[in-house]
């Protein structure tokens, strides 16, 4: 089977209604076992699933952008909102940025936090278009909770200085805010 139809089969013959995605996930097992033996490891259920998402995310082929690789569409087909899919293949197409950049973004919302310019008359303020558009993951901050500019600071500092003294000898945490004057 040509790649283009094998995700279609997937999708419209197996899986085309809700009674028969109990049926559709077992002959997805059955059909990866079959195409596995047939034609190697690169069939095995967990691909014939990505090749599913795609063909469901991308169903007209001729409309799919081929800068792009396999592991970008497979990472952008899991994106539920069909605008947002869009919005992130003309991203990395237009950026270049590599794929572990798209799996962070993908997870920490990060087209969805930029915002538009404001389309009204007048000069706009910062504040008519700009809200958090930053993610601390590594900082463990509650999602569901904003944070202040100081809790962001503390949070950022301990987190240098805990590096830092992990760094081990030759290297010094001096102060919070120290002033320093150089000419």
């Amino acid at each position: 089977l040509p790649n283009g139809k094998l995700d279609k089969l997937i999708v419209e013959e197996e899986q085309g209604d809700k009674e028969k995605v109990q049926y559709g996930k077992a002959v997805l097992k059955n059909l990866s076992n079959q195409l596995m033996f047939k034609f190697g490891k690169g069939y095995d259920e967990r691909n014939l699933n990505n090749m599913q998402a795609f063909y469901t995310a991308f169903s007209i082929w001729d409309a799919v952008r081929t800068e792009l690789s396999w592991t970008y569409y497979r990472i952008i087909s899991r994106i539920q909102n069909p605008s947002y899919r869009l919005q992130y293949v003309e991203y990395y197409i237009k950026n270049n940025r590599d794929t572990r950049t798209l799996q962070r973004n993908v997870k920490t919302l990060y087209l969805n936090r930029q915002l538009e310019m404001p389309k009204s008359k007048g000069t706009p303020i910062p504040a008519d278009f700009i809200t958090e558009p930053y993610i601390f993951e590594f900082l463990n901050f509650p999602a569901d909770k904003r944070q202040t500019e100081n809790t962001i600071e503390t949070a950022l500092i301990n987190h240098l200085q805990q590096f830092i003294m992990e760094l081990g000898k030759g290297y010094a945490f001096v102060a919070r805010q120290q002033h320093i004057i150089y000419n």
